[in-house]
């Protein structure tokens, strides 16, 4: 879904998930690279090295002449877990900038959703699987 604002910029919206993670990112061509991560810069949002890799890897990888401004809005869920959601989100509104990116994007990994979450705990067991210890005396 392509919107326009008040500035006529247009920008590419998309949601990206992972285990309770979800962000919300607006796609922006800009004259430089930059990422606005829940009103802070990336190094103050992700600041490990590895998180702040797998955030950027997208734009990297898939359009390496392209310069975006990203605004991003991202709750729930860890570091890692919220970094690998962007990547995802920042994927899919690369692929509505320009679709011809899906081949690249899709081979590289970074549309598939992870589906992998905790388990519920169940009533009876302290927690999902996990029952009380049996002793015989």
């Amino acid at each position: 879904m392509v919107k326009k604002a008040e500035t006529e910029n247009t920008y590419y919206e998309a949601v990206g998930r992972r285990k309770t993670a979800i962000a919300r990112i607006r796609l922006t061509e800009s004259a430089k690279d930059d990422f606005l991560v829940n009103k802070k810069s990336l190094e103050d949002f992700a600041q490990t090295k590895e998180n702040q890799t797998i955030i950027t890897d997208s734009l990297e990888k898939a359009a390496p002449g392209k310069k975006f401004f990203v605004s991003i809005f991202v709750k729930g869920g860890g570091p890692h877990a919220q970094a690998e959601a962007v990547r995802q989100g920042i994927s899919r509104a690369l692929i509505k900038f320009n679709p011809d990116l899906r081949v690249n994007i899709k081979a590289l990994g970074f549309l598939t959703r992870d589906p992998r979450m905790r388990e519920r705990k169940k009533f009876g067991l302290k927690r999902a699987r996990r029952a009380r210890q049996w002793r015989k005396r």
